[in-house]
């Protein structure tokens, strides 16, 4: 697709060229080189061509897309999970959320993380939105969705085998001081909090 600016244009390193022009923010791809497949992620590194003719490398992550879930429960508490995440090495408070297999609906994983992760499940998924989590270097694409209408499974489902969560139910307020604290430093949780703030939730 091409994506076309008028802009005040700066062509990099030592050259400024500061005149008024329309200018094609499209980098394209020369050739393309995988160099890991893994069980989550690929990554691969692209030679690119960029708007000022000149070449370059991008290194980048491709990820099959993840969903997440703001869970409310009847006395208007968000249901959160405690996980450990290796490559912080340190405990963060999310929303549930996980990864799109392959081929399915995000809205399906969506019901499923929330069942696995809560012990909860819906007939009511509402959509929010999506966002890219790091364009920089990575395709991935989060679904973002919404359940006020929980209802407790009679068998809880069994979560992944390399997979240990805490469940903590917090009030809006309360989720809002551990942003400012930092015991809440995840992007998309801190996205949905300020969702919800945003459409008038106590």
């Amino acid at each position: 697709m091409s994506v076309d600016y008028v802009v005040e244009v700066y062509c990099g390193t030592n050259c400024r060229q500061r005149s008024l022009c329309v200018v094609n923010l499209e980098e394209k791809t020369i050739q393309t080189k995988e160099i890991f497949d893994g069980k989550i992620i690929k990554v691969q590194v692209e030679d690119v061509t960029l708007p000022n003719g000149h070449t370059s490398k991008r290194e980048i992550i491709k990820h099959p897309g993840a969903v997440a879930v703001i869970p409310i429960t009847k006395d208007n508490k968000i249901i959160f999970v405690k996980q450990y995440r290796k490559p912080l090495e340190k405990v963060l408070v999310e929303i549930p959320a996980g990864k799109l297999e392959e081929g399915e609906a995000p809205i399906t994983t969506a019901l499923r993380e929330l069942e696995e992760e809560t012990g909860y499940t819906t007939k009511s998924l509402h959509y929010v939105t999506s966002f890219y989590t790091s364009p920089g270097f990575a395709d991935e694409i989060i679904y973002l969705y919404e359940t006020s209408d929980l209802e407790k499974l009679e068998v809880e489902k069994q979560l992944d085998e390399d997979e240990f969560v805490e469940l903590l139910e917090l009030t809006l307020e309360e989720a809002e001081h551990l942003i400012q604290s930092q015991e809440i430093h995840d992007a998309k949780t801190a996205y949905a909090i300020l969702y919800l703030k945003s459409k008038g939730m106590r």
